[in-house]
């Protein structure tokens, strides 16, 4: 059998004890194809708040971030924020699960796509919060900064756990424009060489079921991104939520989403040709909400994980 090495094995191997992933999601921040630096209306996929249903509970400002910002005034709200959301979720899972460590995930939007000092001072802020290992940081490749991998490659050489994830979710620049990505696939490769360089792991995402790709684009989209020497992964359906550009697709008749086989046999393929040292993250995600329009198959992660699970297992592969 094989066996996945997943991200709770990652951290027991290192770390000897469970550890957490607290998700973070802070107001103000947002993408380049959100705010029209270099698009509008961001991927045609996206929601932030079905994603991370933490930031749908906060008080959004009318500050967005962007790299050309001269001062942010919601800074200090951003740090109670920070610590807020991180008491009240570790708080959860120390009294739950009796975890003791955490890395702090930085999940909404774009979260290198912000002022030097303002990131700075926010990663600071996690990685001193009581038990924090390290940082996730979910951005994109067009929003990273030379200085930003410098601040990241300090906290590594400070023995910090710094994770950047990037989402790539196809190597497909024709996938990329349909879906308002905002950016092509160019430098992606160089980018993530540069950031392992310094130290600093990278997760990549990908989306399978994304429009007009077939299962050998879907594919050919992992095997690209593991010959980059990854050190992790997260693979997940695409599915359609209200108030999207893909919703109104969708309805039109244009998009058919992908079903829970094809998904399944897609992610056994996947996981075959996953190296034993990748971090595979997660094979999953849905809204579990009245947002879902389809397919439905995702408002369930505990019906979906156990169907794909037990197809693994047919398959000699240990999730």
């Amino acid at each position: 059998m094989k066996q996945i090495l997943t991200i709770g094995r990652y951290f027991k191997s290192k770390y000897k004890q469970r550890v957490r992933k607290i998700p973070i999601s802070l107001d103000g921040f947002t993408c380049p194809n959100i705010d029209g630096v270099v698009a509008k209306g961001g991927c045609t996929y996206c929601k932030n708040e079905t994603f991370s249903p933490s930031l749908a509970l906060l008080e959004q400002s009318d500050i967005t971030m962007n790299l050309t910002l001269e001062k942010n005034p919601i800074l200090d709200k951003q740090i109670e924020t920070l610590k807020s959301q991180f008491y009240n979720q570790s708080s959860f899972h120390k009294d739950k699960f009796a975890t003791n460590k955490y890395m702090i995930y930085f999940q909404s939007y774009s979260n290198t796509y912000a002022p030097y000092d303002t990131l700075k001072t926010l990663y600071d802020e996690a990685l001193k919060l009581p038990n924090v290992v390290g940082l996730s940081i979910g951005t994109r490749t067009d929003c990273v900064e030379d200085s930003i991998l410098e601040l990241l490659s300090k906290y590594v050489k400070n023995n910090k756990d710094i994770w950047l994830e990037y989402g790539i979710q196809s190597v497909f620049n024709s996938t990329l424009r349909l879906i308002n990505r905002g950016h092509g696939i160019e430098g992606a490769r160089e980018l993530v060489e540069k950031t392992r360089k310094l130290g600093i792991k990278v997760c990549i995402h990908l989306i399978y079921g994304l429009p007009k790709e077939d299962s050998n684009m879907m594919l050919e989209s992992l095997k690209e991104v593991l010959s980059w020497g990854i050190d992790g992964i997260k693979i997940h359906p695409l599915y359609i939520v209200e108030g999207t550009a893909m919703q109104k697709m969708y309805e039109a008749g244009k998009y058919s989403p992908i079903s829970l086989e094809d998904y399944t046999n897609l992610v056994v393929e996947s996981l075959k040709l996953i190296p034993h040292n990748v971090v595979v993250q997660r094979i999953s995600a849905g809204a579990h909400d009245d947002s879902l329009i389809a397919p439905k198959w995702c408002f369930d992660k505990n019906i979906q994980m156990c169907y794909i699970r037990d197809k693994l297992l047919q398959n000699g592969i240990v999730y």
